[in-house]
C-alpha cells in the first residue's frame, strides 16, 4: 500500500480506522518507522447518539494519529 492510498482510506466507523491502523503500521515496519500507538476504540458508548459521543473523540483522535502517522512516513519515504 502507498502514502497515497492511505490518505484516502476511510475513517467513518470503528472497523475503518481499524483497518488504517494495520495498514499504516504494517508500511511502517516494512520502513523502519516507529508510530505511537493508536488510540483504542471507545468502550463505553451507551447507543444513544449523545451531542459529544466517545466516538467523536475516537474519531478526532484518529484524524489526528492519521496526519502524524502520514508525516512519519513522508518523512522516512524521502530519505
Amino acid at each position: 500500500m502507498s502514502i497515497e492510498s492511505l490518505a484516502c482510506m476511510s475513517l467513518s466507523d470503528g472497523p475503518s480506522a481499524q483497518a488504517f491502523f494495520a495498514e499504516a503500521q504494517a508500511l511502517a515496519v516494512q520502513w523502519g518507522v516507529v508510530l505511537r500507538t493508536p488510540p483504542p476504540e471507545p468502550t463505553t458508548c451507551c447507543g444513544r447518539g449523545c451531542n459529544g459521543c466517545v466516538w467523536e473523540g475516537f474519531f478526532a483522535a484518529t484524524a489526528f494519529w492519521r496526519e502524524d502517522a502520514l508525516a512519519a512516513l513522508i518523512a522516512a519515504k524521502a530519505l
